[in-house]
């Protein structure tokens, strides 16, 4: 590609994206949809209605899969129109879970035999050979969804060379994916690489000159349950005198800190330096951690309207804690719009959020916290499957690592070896900005209510929280890597190549190549006047006729034509934006 045309993409896309993200439509809509009163309470909620089964033209099922999967591919899309969503779920919801672990393991194995030393790149491995291989793609797909909400980092000294427990900690979200949200907070409040990363592992019992850690205590309200403010049913900020009432208190979250203390490693016995430390088993990484009586607070514990006495074991407390949390009004519509934002829209009207919120507290059954029921209710909501072009705010802008996932499973790009060497994707100049389990905080790659400052989206008060690592820098880089992707391959070694063949094959007939690219990318949902920009640019490269000599010069104009359209619709904000 040339370098003109390079310099006036990145002149372009980030402005467009600013706008792109302002509404559901292919137009401007920056103020289609006004926000919702949230001084008036809004109806009460009801059991949602049992959903029925959808089916999909390919081009439905191409959107539906990009949300729902790591990227549709041809065969998942002709297999989805060919049945309907309850065939779909019943077969995802049925496929066994692959072990990060496991692979880890194998990885260790091979070291001791004498192979290459395992680091922490081992879990990037891992990570893109199940995503992209693994047939259990909902799976997959909502397990990083998890990992963007139950947020650890391998920036964190401490967790980054414990590769097993890394691993471990998001095969707990995978198992957790199709589970209850009950145990899934259970589990991710008791793996040892959240209690590194949060700080309530080895934290100890108040005393006359020391208080317990309050890190988890304060983020587990904030981050993961029920947020800084109280919410009506359908998300919307309850309000008092015009302003926003506080979830908890500075108390609540000394009251909650006591819970977590003494928790600190597995292990046959509960001896002091087992709790410090100080015994090195070999599975503490992974193992659940547990509790030290005599570390733990025996005072009284208060917070969110509980009180427990000092007289309760360790378990007892964390029991009735995570219960409260569970429990609580705020825990439904917070986790419901988060997940939404992660699958499918940035701006979910308070409809939305509230038909997840009730399947979220009722999933038809009197079954609190199903995460099916939840996933269904997210992935086949009415403002979900609402055509683009609507007035819905349906929009999200595409997560780098979601782009570069995308193209391999769209073009099947595979390793030889099946080992998916793709590392050192953090920096936005020479990467994508973003590698698997590596955000910079506990508030992850990016904050659910970020808005871009001094925007049209943030004088419509909307939020785009990917935009808070998209700059010119990350845009140069996405679209100086994506060009070389395409064109050499992924991985350390360039080893992991896209199959173009049957892309190849349609190179002289560049409108049907065109409606397959637009089908595997953006759902066909290409736009005229981008359709009619890409047919010129790539209509622009002249196959030679065949000569029986030529073959090479042939191919190498059938490969430049299908690599440029691949990459103008990758670079352009209509495909940057999933709509």
């Amino acid at each position: 590609m040339n370098h003109p045309t390079l310099r006036r993409l990145l002149a372009t896309t980030l402005l467009s994206l600013l706008a792109a993200c302002g509404g559901g439509g292919s137009g401007s809509q920056t103020g289609a949809v006004q926000q919702p009163d949230v001084s008036v309470p809004p109806p009460p909620l009801t059991t949602p209605p049992a959903a029925q089964a959808v089916t999909f033209t390919p081009q439905q099922a191409s959107r539906f899969l990009g949300r729902a999967t790591f990227g549709p591919n041809m065969a998942a899309i002709d297999a989805l129109a060919a049945s309907d969503s309850d065939a779909w779920f019943k077969a995802q919801f049925s496929k066994p879970q692959t072990l990060h672990r496991a692979y880890i393991d194998k990885l260790l194995a091979a070291e001791a035999a004498g192979g290459e030393k395992l680091t922490s790149r081992g879990f990037d491995e891992s990570f893109w050979q199940q995503s992209m291989r693994g047939e259990d793609q909902l799976r997959q797909r909502i397990a990083f969804a998890l990992s963007e909400i139950f947020v650890i980092s391998m920036q964190n000294d401490a967790i980054q060379p414990r590769v097993r427990g890394v691993a471990a900690y998001y095969d707990m979200l995978g198992q957790h994916a199709f589970g209850n949200f009950r145990n899934l907070l259970n589990d991710v409040a008791l793996h040892p690489m959240m209690g590194l990363y949060l700080s309530h592992m080895r934290n100890q019992k108040e005393t006359a000159t020391r208080a317990p850690d309050e890190n988890f205590a304060r983020e587990v309200m904030q981050l993961f349950t029920i947020g800084l403010y109280q919410l009506n049913a359908d998300g919307s900020l309850k309000l008092a005198a015009g302003q926003p009432i506080a979830t908890y208190t500075r108390d609540d979250v000394v009251g909650l800190a006591r819970v977590f203390t003494g928790w600190s490693w597995a292990g046959p016995d509960l001896s002091n330096n087992r709790f410090i430390g100080n015994v090195a088993d070999p599975d503490r990484d992974w193992k659940p951690m547990q509790n030290y009586p005599a570390f733990h607070s025996s005072g009284e514990k208060r917070f969110l309207g509980q009180s427990i006495s000092g007289a309760t074991s360790g378990e007892a407390d964390l029991k009735l804690a995570l219960d409260t949390l569970f429990n609580h009004p705020n825990a439904g519509p917070f986790f419901a719009r988060q997940l939404i934002q992660r699958l499918v829209s940035s701006n979910p009207s308070p409809a939305y959020v509230g038909r997840v919120a009730a399947a979220f507290a009722n999933n038809g059954n009197g079954v609190r916290g199903d995460m099916q029921a939840i996933i269904r209710a997210v992935l086949l909501d009415q403002e979900a499957l609402a055509p683009a072009g609507t007035s819905l705010r349906t929009g999200k802008l595409r997560e780098p690592l979601l782009r570069l996932a995308g193209w391999i499973r769209a073009f099947d790009a595979k390793a030889p070896n099946a080992r998916y060497r793709i590392y050192y994707l953090d920096d936005p100049l020479t990467g994508l900005g973003q590698g698997p389990l590596n955000p910079a905080s506990v508030f992850n790659f990016f904050r659910p209510s970020y808005m871009p400052p001094n925007s049209a989206l943030d004088s419509a008060g909307l939020v785009a929280p990917e935009l808070q690592i998209t700059s010119e820098p990350s845009v140069t880089g996405y679209l100086n890597y994506m060009q070389d992707v395409l064109d050499r391959g992924v991985g350390e070694s360039r080893e992991i190549k896209p199959d173009y063949t049957r892309e190849l094959a349609l190179a002289a007939d560049t409108g049907a190549l065109l409606d397959r690219i637009d089908l595997l990318l953006m759902h066909g949902s290409m736009p005229a006047r981008l359709r009619g920009q890409i047919l010129t640019a790539v209509n622009g490269i002249s196959i030679p006729a065949a000569t029986g000599s030529n073959a090479a010069q042939v191919a190498a104009a059938q490969a430049n034509r299908v690599k440029l359209a691949i990459f103008l619709t990758m670079a352009s904000p209509a495909y940057l934006v999933q709509k």
